[in-house]
Order: structure tokens, then sequence, then C-alpha cells
């Protein structure tokens, strides 16, 4: 099957389209301000003990484990809505299928990050949750604008 000018273009366009979307979701969950905030926070607004150091260590390193995975699962969700555009061409069920697993892996992400924020807490004297508690809820009620 010999492919027109045409039909490469906008194959072309549709996999940059569907590959600047996957981009911008990536980017606004992956370097969401509440998690970076709230990491630089906990870091250097709580007096953590020595003890609550090693403890918030080991649940980042479990967490960027799991976070690694869970973006790579994104990439290929976003991959496979690139691949369905180019072959459909237009908004079909294989298009739809594809928004969905990229919809679901953002949003095992977003679960997997909100485990970690809970995490995070719980390791927290009941002083310094008051706090944590603080500027979660104001980083999720912040203008984005902002």
């Amino acid at each position: 099957m010999k492919l027109t000018r045409f039909q490469i273009v906008l194959a072309l366009l549709l996999a940059a389209l569907a590959g600047c979307l996957g981009a911008l979701v990536a980017d606004h969950w992956n370097t969401a301000p509440q998690e970076s905030g709230l990491h630089s926070f906990v870091h250097n607004e709580l007096t953590l003990t020595a003890d609550q150091e090693a403890q918030l260590e080991a649940i980042e390193n479990r967490f960027s484990a799991e976070q690694q995975q869970l973006e790579l699962a994104s990439r290929s969700a976003n991959a496979r809505l690139a691949r369905a555009m180019e072959q459909e061409q237009q908004y079909g069920p294989e298009v739809a299928a594809a928004i969905d697993a990229v919809h679901a892996a953002m949003g095992d992400l977003q679960k997997a990050t909100i485990r970690h924020v809970f995490a995070m807490r719980s390791i927290l004297s009941p002083a310094q949750q008051v706090k944590f508690d603080q500027q979660v809820s104001g980083a999720l009620t912040r203008d984005p604008r902002e």
C-alpha cells in the first residue's frame, strides 16, 4: 500500500499532537507542585529526627521505583494513543480505548502519589502532621496560575 504525501503528513501531525499531549500530561503529573513543594517543605520546614529522616528516605526510595514504573506505563499508553490516531485518523473505537488507557495510567500515578503523601504523613509527630496537612490542603486548593 502506497501512502500519499497527505497521509504521511497527517500521520506525522497526529503523532506529534499525541506526543505533545502525552508530554503535557506527564509534565503535569510528574512535576506536580504539591509533591515537590511538599518534599521541600517536609525536609526544610519540619524539624525531622534522624529516625524520621531514615524512614522518609525509605518511603521516597519505594515511591521512586513505583513512580518510574507508572511513568513507563503512561508513556506506553501515550504511544498506544499515537498509534491508534495514526491508524484510525478519526475519533474511533481504538482512539477512545487508547484515551481510556492514558486516563487509567494517569489515575494510577495519582493514586500512588496520594498513597505516598499518606506514607510521609504517617512518620510525622501530631504537631508536624498539623503543619503537613495545612501544606497539603494549600497545595491542592491553590490556583495553578499562581
